[in-house]
């Protein structure tokens, strides 16, 4: 019976049953709605509903997938920025004036 049970739904590559449909799906609908924070209610079955909020903790960055896609982790992000931060820094175009 089982053998019967996991061929009737058997999962590929992408762990997605064959019945799924996202023809029609729009990507990142709720992407914004998603950064501000959401609210998760459940239900138990004594009747009452634990209600929890979550949002982005302090100092987390969401970035976008094109700009992710040049990031494998968050020592590269830093590794730019603190570069970046570097080359713009005040003292930097001070000195860059001051030269003859």
């Amino acid at each position: 019976m089982k053998g019967a049970i996991s061929k009737r739904h058997k999962i590929d590559d992408h762990n997605m049953l064959r019945e799924y449909d996202f023809s029609k799906g729009v990507r990142g609908k709720h992407c914004k709605a998603y950064r501000k924070g959401h609210t998760v209610r459940i239900h138990k079955t004594d009747g009452t509903t634990l209600v929890q909020h979550f949002g982005l903790e302090d100092g987390a960055v969401m970035l976008e997938p094109d700009v992710r896609a040049y990031f494998p982790d968050s020592e590269a992000v830093n590794s730019v920025l603190r570069s970046l931060i570097i080359l713009a820094s005040p003292k930097r175009k001070t000195a860059a004036k001051a030269k003859p």
